[in-house]
Parts: C-alpha cells; structure tokens; sequence
C-alpha cells in the first residue's frame, strides 16, 4: 500500500477545520510539536515560498530546521523535510504506523495525520528549528497546535476559502491572526487595510510585538529577466540588503523581504548565528519547485507556476507582461476558475483547459460556454496530453504556461521529467 493510499483511507469526511481531532493523538505520542522552536507561517498566497526562503537561512546559519509543506506537489513525504532532505517513504511510514497506534478508529483526517507526523518527525530529528506552513486559515488549522510557536508569520491575505474561511478579507483575516499567541512576536507581509486592521486589532488585543512589513521594509527592487533569478535590494530597520533570489517574479521579492524580517526576528530571540551572510546564503540557495519554475524542451519553454486564485494569478500575469505564452489552465472545483483565467487567458496566444487528476476536478466546459472569451480555447482532458498537444505544435521560441493549482502543475512536473532528464539550474531546470 503506497503512503498516499494508506492517508486517503483514514478518516473520511469533507474539510472539517478544528483541533479537537488531533490533539489527544499528539497527548499519546507526547507532545511533539512543543518539543522544539515552531514557526508558523500562514497567509493566502506565498506562505510556502516565504516558509522555503526562511528555512533555507536558518539551514545556512547552520541550525538543524525541519520544514512542512502543503499542499501536496507530488509524494506526501516530500512534505516533510529535515535539513532540506524528505523524511522518504519508510521514515513517514514507520511514523504513521505509529499514529496509527494513537488514533485506531481512526479519527484523524488525510492532513491531520501528516501534520501529526511532521511534528513526531521534527522531535525525533530534534531539529533546533521547524518551519510550519499552515494548511488552511490559521485558528482551526491542524498546524496550530502548537502550545507557543517563537514567531507566527502572515504573508497575506486575499479571498480563498471563503467558504470555510470567511467571505470577507477581514474575516479571513480574523481566521488567520488565529497564528499569534499572546505576547510572542508576529510579522505580517503587505496586508489591504481592511485585513491590516484586524490583525493589527488582535495583535493589541494578544500584547503582540507585531512588525508590519509595509510599515518598516523601504527600497524594495529587483533586476533580472522576468523568467529567471533575480538580484533583490531593500532595507529593513537594522540594515540594507542585496540579495540573490533563485525564484523569478516580483512577488518572491516581497516574500523574500518578509522572510529576512523573519529571519531578523529569531536572531534576536536566541538563533544568534542567523546574520546576515546566512540571510545572503540561504536566500541565493533556496530551492522551491514549480513556482515560476522552467524546462527547456528543444526550442519551448514550459513554465509550472503553482498559482491557485485570481490573487496568484494577477501576480504570475505581472510577472509575464513582457512575455508571449500560450496557457495551459486546470484547477480544482473549488476555485474561482473564471477569476484566474481572466488574469491570464487576455494575453495568451492559445489556451488549452484540461482536468487535473483529482476527484475534486472543475469542468472546463462549463468555464468555457460560460466566457465569450474562451470560445477558442481548446479542450482536452488529460494534463499530459495537452501538454503535449502544446508542445507538439509549438513554434520555436514557444513559451508554455502551465498554471491553476498545486496538485495540477506537481502533475505535469512529473510528466516533464519523463520527457527529459533534467538538471536543476537558478530559476528552473534545464535538459541535459
């Protein structure tokens, strides 16, 4: 039985945000996720990169960090990372089998069950720090466990997940300021006012030195081709920094600032050997696939980009206004298709919708008849195939976009990689 199975027969049920599930499991296991230094980071879009670029700092300042992702770009045991290597697939077994113990019934869902691992993986690994991305929201999140993470991280906040999160930014943002515990600092990104109020609110509230990166981050710029690294400037209250960013787009320059202010912040409270030449470090070395990611095949480029809301996809559209692309589009039932696709589809020379392996689909049709703009799209089911259709039919010099979730473009990166051997290189891989 493969990890991925063995998680998707555990307790069934629609998403059910809570902690009341997870935490006696963890009182069985003993406590793991209060057995080290926790940060959480939540936010709508850019946790994940911001949560990357702060692990790799602390990984070059020569801690032991241990990292949690979700969702899920490929295998489950690629989530959880220790020194930036996965925990592999007997590691995350032998953990479950333990959980199992813990919840026989069993109680825990699919996340639950991985967030309960991750914490046991990061106490037996005793790692001197773990990174935690917050799956959904923040309050009722199953990464929120935790008794007192060191520091709590909010990117930002747009609409997603409205129906299990709010249908306002504010509320969102409420859900989300669930991170912060009563006098220990935050840091939140480039916030709207509405959702900028709220935390600010609950941060008074709680006694939280909360650090708002709008209010202290200055100079913020950046050089390079739009598809590739890119060197970062800006400065933060205790000095001017010049960076060198593996990850293209200017959004990841904003991430890239919040996580120094991070990074600042855990100098401060005992992690004395993050300076710095470790911010320079794990900065110019972090790895984060399929965002803005690109393989060379022949003469096209194909481009992952793990955008999944018209937030995201306003952003990846900035990213590629110099730029001519034809856009291969799939998402999940769930999102504001439409939304997305009116960010990208305008500029596209073609545009191919297909379904992306999960039960949890969209009907591209439907978006299709729906959108006068998209009557020329074509449509074809499976992800490889178009693809390929768009590749086959490239002219040279062909950039392909692929793009609408997660689990879509960790799809395609797996197909790509059967078409080609690759070699990582700054900004994407590169055929052999």
């Amino acid at each position: 039985m493969t990890i991925e199975h063995r998680l998707a027969t555990r307790a069934a049920r629609v998403i059910e945000l809570g902690l009341e599930r997870l935490r006696p499991v963890l009182r069985a296991l003993d406590q793991p996720q209060d057995a080290m230094p926790v940060v959480l980071v939540t936010g709508t879009n850019g946790k994940g990169s911001t949560s990357a670029l702060l692990a790799s700092m602390v990984r070059a300042a020569g801690y032991r960090v241990g990292t949690f992702s979700s969702p899920s770009l490929g295998a489950a045991h690629e989530q959880i990372t220790i020194d930036g290597a996965a925990i592999g697939r007997e590691g995350l077994d032998r953990i479950l089998d333990d959980i199992d113990q813990a919840d026989p019934e069993p109680r825990l869902s699919p996340f639950e069950a991985l967030t309960a691992a991750a914490y046991v993986a990061f106490a037996r690994a005793e790692v001197d720090l773990a990174v935690v991305e917050v799956g959904m929201g923040g309050a009722r999140d199953a990464t929120n466990v935790v008794t007192t993470p060191t520091l709590s991280v909010l990117t930002n906040v747009e609409l997603d997940h409205q129906q299990w999160l709010g249908e306002t930014r504010a509320a969102i943002a409420q859900e989300k300021a669930g991170v912060m515990r009563a006098r220990r600092p935050a840091i939140c990104g480039w916030l709207e006012p509405d959702a900028q109020a709220v935390i600010r609110a609950a941060a008074l509230f709680l006694a939280v030195p909360l650090t708002v990166a709008s209010d202290v981050i200055t100079d913020l710029d950046g050089t390079g081709p739009p598809l590739a690294a890119q060197e970062v400037t800006f400065s933060t209250p205790q000095r001017s920094y010049r960076l060198q960013l593996p990850l293209a787009g200017r959004h990841q320059r904003y991430n890239l600032a919040l996580a120094t202010l991070a990074a600042e912040q855990l100098a401060t409270d005992g992690f004395t050997r993050l300076d710095a030449n470790a911010i320079a470090r794990g900065a110019a070395s972090v790895h984060w696939p399929a965002r803005l990611e690109s393989f060379i095949l022949g003469d096209s480029r194909v481009v992952l980009d793990g955008a999944h809301n018209p937030a995201s996809a306003r952003a990846l559209a900035n990213t590629l206004e110099s730029v001519s692309y034809d856009l291969l589009f799939g998402t999940l039932a769930d999102k504001d298709a439409a939304g997305m696709l009116a960010h990208l589809a305008p500029r596209a020379e073609r545009v191919v919708l297909t379904r992306p392996d999960t039960p949890r689909t969209w009907d591209p049709e439907t978006i299709r008849n729906a959108d006068k703009s998209l009557t020329s799209a074509t449509l074809i089911s499976e992800p490889s195939q178009a693809l390929d259709h768009l590749l086959d039919n490239a002219a040279p010099g062909t950039t392909i976009v692929a793009t609408g979730s997660i689990a879509f473009v960790g799809q395609l990166r797996a197909h790509l990689h059967t078409l080609t051997q690759t070699v990582e290189v700054a900004g994407g891989s590169r055929a052999r």
